[in-house]
């Protein structure tokens, strides 16, 4: 099975010593919300984590700030089970719903719709966006926008019922995956704005689409089961299959060596950025910037490697929702 395939992740492996009560406060959080309002879901939702995914990717986080991370978590994952029933094979539908949040995101306010999902994510983005770096806000509108609109693309691959090529199911399971956010939820919970010249330096920018890359691509594996039965194509193991016509075993040694390749590069970039930051001409205080957002990316890394081992969710025997029916108990989509 792909949840006793096992992944060398080189990246060290931390905890929030705030985890219990991180787990309170969302659990607060999500009911006052509506995102869970039974007490099924309530049961498959807690078997799910969210907090400990949250400490474990943000382990310098406590407080408001793991607060903030673990409730993204939440929404996530939630707002993602929504589109596993029959709206996720509607394209047009699936656009005119996320608008409603790209419309938060650009201040507009949602032109449609209401319910919770909106709520929740409304409260999200002003908590985030408070208080944020200038040169923060556009980056992560962005990150949130690419992460709504992917989805009427997830869509369309699951209408066509077969998996592209590796260059369109990247450009599309990047924005889904949603990896982008989290890495600058960790610069705000942080407490950390990395100057723009080594943001976008050639090291840091490739170092923080591999730490994407390494979370979505794992994830595809351990979550292959769930997501075939439910007619998902966007998924590393299909399009490796369906590009190279080969079995699934090896399709998933060579997820595995995909996964592998990206760290080695990670490291490799790595050892590149102080001689960088030299000829940057950063100060002391900068380069010590620069290497919290290298921490940043490898805690969220292995955080989320360490989360998806262990937590339920991927296990289909754990709950009683059909492996080919809606992945969730309450429609929390409709107008």
């Amino acid at each position: 099975m792909p949840q006793d395939v096992e992944f060398d992740l080189p990246f060290p492996l931390a905890v929030s010593p705030d985890l219990e009560g991180a787990r309170a406060r969302n659990l607060t959080w999500v009911q006052a919300c509506g995102l869970i309002t039974s007490d099924e879901s309530l049961a498959w939702y807690r078997s799910w984590d969210m907090p400990r995914l949250a400490a474990y990717g943000f382990p310098y986080a406590h407080g408001r700030e793991l607060d903030l991370c673990a409730d993204a978590m939440a929404f996530f994952f939630i707002f993602d089970d929504q589109f596993d029933g029959p709206l996720g094979r509607a394209p047009d539908r699936v656009a005119a719903v996320c608008q409603n949040l790209i419309d938060i995101v650009h201040g507009a306010g949602p032109q449609g719709g209401r319910g919770p999902c909106l709520s929740a994510f409304a409260d999200l983005w002003q908590r985030s966006t408070h208080g944020a770096p200038p040169a923060w806000l556009p980056r992560a509108a962005h990150e949130w926008e690419y992460y709504f609109a992917a989805h009427a693309h997830e869509a369309i691959n699951r209408c066509r019922g077969t998996p592209t090529d590796m260059e369109q199911y990247l450009q599309v399971r990047r924005g889904i995956a949603a990896t982008g956010i989290p890495l600058s939820l960790g610069e705000r919970a942080a407490g950390i704005s990395v100057p723009p010249a080594a943001f976008h330096s050639p090291q840091l920018r490739i170092m923080r689409e591999i730490a994407i890359d390494i979370t979505l691509m794992c994830n595809d594996v351990y979550s292959l089961e769930k997501e075939e039965a439910r007619g998902d194509m966007d998924n590393l193991v299909l399009v490796i299959e369906h590009e190279r016509h080969c079995s699934r075993a090896e399709a998933l040694t060579a997820a595995r060596q995909e996964v592998r390749m990206r760290c080695e590069r990670f490291q490799q970039l790595t050892h590149q950025v102080p001689a960088m930051s030299v000829q940057l001409g950063l100060t002391s205080s900068q380069c010590a910037v620069v290497d919290a957002y290298i921490d940043v990316m490898t805690a969220w890394v292995s955080g989320y490697h360490g989360w998806e081992t262990e937590t339920l969710r991927y296990v289909s025997a754990t709950h009683s929702l059909p492996s080919s029916g809606p992945g969730y108990f309450e429609d929390l989509l409709q107008p």
